[in-house]
């Protein structure tokens, strides 16, 4: 029986963009399924007690950067340190991609995070802006126009909204956040154990 990989993202973080691919391919090696969770990490922050980066002690934010170095360096995907549009409102990107999935499936979904995660941490793009989510959307073959208003439609908020809750229920303080038979992963760099995790019966 095939396992599902419940995954708690927020678009305009880079380390859920440092691990968008690399969970495809996993979840497709072990014939898993991804739930998508675009979740509001402003609401997770305040119930877990997280601070924004910008209120991080500087100790703390320089580490930050040292590590997305290395990062970038060793997946070789490009990333800028310090993007033209960061600390930046993930939550209309967020309902892009619940409304990609909605709208196109499952494959769309997970297609219009990764673009969001390129355009925001490696493109300069400012993706709380609705403008360029639609160009950001029309540029992987998705119908922007129509996903920018399905994205303000009741279901799509609702889902939103029921992700974010069920990120606080579930204890989550970060993202990337995977979670498989109820235990949760935090980051990007836990991925080999949430392989592992799918190889127990």
């Amino acid at each position: 029986m095939s396992k599902t990989i419940e995954y708690f993202v927020a678009p305009q973080s880079p380390w859920t963009y440092f691990g968008n691919a690399r969970l495809v391919a996993i979840a497709k090696k072990h014939n898993a399924q991804i739930a998508l969770k675009p979740t509001d990490m402003v609401k997770v922050f305040a119930a877990s007690g997280g601070v924004p980066v910008a209120q991080r002690p500087p100790q703390r934010q320089a580490y930050r950067l040292a590590e997305l170095a290395r990062w970038r360096d060793f997946l070789g995907m490009p990333l800028n340190l310090h993007p033209a549009f960061f600390p930046v409102s993930g939550e209309p990107g967020a309902r892009m991609i619940i409304a990609a999935r909605h709208h196109d499936g499952g494959e769309a979904g997970m297609a219009m995070l990764a673009a969001l995660g390129r355009a925001c941490s490696a493109e300069e793009k400012n993706i709380a802006d609705s403008d360029t989510l639609v160009a950001v959307a029309d540029s992987i073959g998705l119908t922007g126009t129509e996903l920018r208003q399905l994205a303000g439609s009741d279901a799509v908020v609702a889902e939103f909204n029921r992700n974010t809750e069920q990120a606080i229920t579930a204890d989550v303080f970060g993202v990337p956040w995977y979670r498989v038979d109820g235990e949760g992963f935090w980051g990007h760099d836990r991925l080999e154990f949430v392989e592992r995790s799918l190889q127990n019966d």
